[in-house]
């Protein structure tokens, strides 16, 4: 099995200034969830939407998405559109979150005293699509020929409760008694998402969990054990709850997971470390085909030894190219980073580099604008496209 495409990138790009103009009279980006948007904020955004996807047509940028141009932040528009969810736009740090959470402390520190979440009220319900109109948007950019060619993202089912105080992601009113109960039925409606997105033509969906990777964090993983959290219980029900939205899919929906280390504006990152703590569980005990994963830096992200891990007939796209930086990275050095990874998985599968290059592929390591004010430091429009650009030029070299 080989990855949809052998260049990828993570969904979201650079905002154009003409879309940041016309939200300029919304409240915070920072508050993330369901702003009333004006008539000519959502012309721009379909302007927006149409002129990203015709620079990809053109470019040969491939998958083609719509930038996550409709989203203020990556992870906006899902769960506050289901029944049974409320959006709080102002709960106080660190009171209503985990203890030494890696991004509320990060943010209390940039001096934020409260942060927005969304709170499970009354019974979790699919009455009607989250993205259904934005997958709608980015299709209707698109002649239906390319529509295979387009993906589109959704957050993880578990990034509300991980950040919350345990006990807080559902109140006693929803009708929950357990964690195991808002799951099973937040699960279900991720499924009915699926389903939905690939009636209407999406056959390339990809699920950010970025929090995952605070499980090989000792920040985290300390302010669990202060809170009386069992940490390899969440993280089993977390892949569970994954596969469990996974297991009525359609064959032909390709599905991947992302995952970094956080991507705030300035560059910005919430923890540190290797893939090491995660990886034999993260390949082996979850249902996703493809793995999006952080290597542009080997201080923040580790090395390639956990790929070591990854079974035979799943595949990784490898995050070599940095969003962090405006650096250009080097040809020469990315084909051996490349080679160096399959080295890695060919040792430990007992094959050929040649057929351990069948199942990876090139990114860059995360999106370039997790929310509309995101952008790494001294990223522009031009060195984007130049590092998808170069993504493209280092793939053509590797996959012949």
């Amino acid at each position: 099995m080989s990855p949809p495409f052998r260049i990828d990138h993570i969904g979201s790009l650079l905002r154009p200034q003409s879309l940041l103009d016309a939200r300029s009279s919304l409240s915070s980006p920072s508050q993330m969830y369901s702003l009333e948007v004006p008539k000519e904020a959502k012309d721009a955004e379909t302007r927006a939407i149409r002129d990203v996807v015709r620079l990809q047509i053109e470019k040969g940028i491939r998958p083609i998405t719509d930038g996550e141009y409709a989203r203020h932040i990556y992870f906006g528009g899902f769960f506050e559109k289901l029944s049974g969810f409320e959006a709080r736009p102002d709960l106080p740090i660190p009171d209503a979150f985990r203890t030494d959470f890696p991004t509320t402390t990060g943010l209390a520190k940039m001096g934020a005293k409260t942060r927005a979440a969304v709170i499970c009220t009354g019974k979790i319900q699919y009455k009607e699509s989250p993205y259904l109109s934005e997958w709608l948007a980015l299709r209707g950019s698109l002649p239906e020929d390319l529509w295979r060619e387009a993906k589109f993202t959704m957050p993880s089912p578990n990034y509300q409760h991980i950040q919350l105080k345990p006990g807080t992601a559902w109140t006693p009113e929803s009708g929950y008694t357990s964690d195991q109960g808002y799951f099973d039925d937040l699960a279900k409606c991720y499924a009915a998402e699926l389903q939905t997105l690939y009636d209407a033509g999406l056959r390339y969906l990809q699920v950010d969990d970025p929090h995952l990777t605070y499980f090989a964090s000792s920040q985290f993983l300390e302010g669990c054990r202060a809170d009386g959290t069992n940490t390899d219980d969440l993280l089993d029900m977390y892949t569970r709850t994954h596969n469990h939205l996974l297991a009525g899919k359609p064959e032909d929906l390709h599905v991947g997971m992302h995952l970094c280390r956080g991507n705030m504006s300035g560059s910005t990152h919430w923890v540190e470390g290797s893939y090491e703590k995660i990886a034999h569980k993260l390949f082996n005990e979850t249902d996703y085909q493809t793995y999006c994963l952080e290597f542009d830096d080997l201080e923040r992200a580790g090395g390639f030894e956990p790929l070591r891990f990854l079974p035979k007939g799943k595949d990784v796209v490898l995050g070599l190219v940095s969003t962090k930086t405006a650096d250009l990275e080097d040809v020469g050095l990315m084909k051996e980073r490349v080679y160096a990874a399959a080295g890695v998985i060919a040792e430990a599968q007992k094959i050929s580099v040649e057929e351990a290059l069948d199942c990876l592929a090139l990114s860059p390591q995360c999106g370039f604008s997790s929310s509309s004010l995101s952008g790494g430091k001294g990223m522009t429009m031009d060195l984007m496209w130049e590092k998808l650009e170069l993504v493209k030029r280092v793939a053509g070299e590797v996959w012949k």
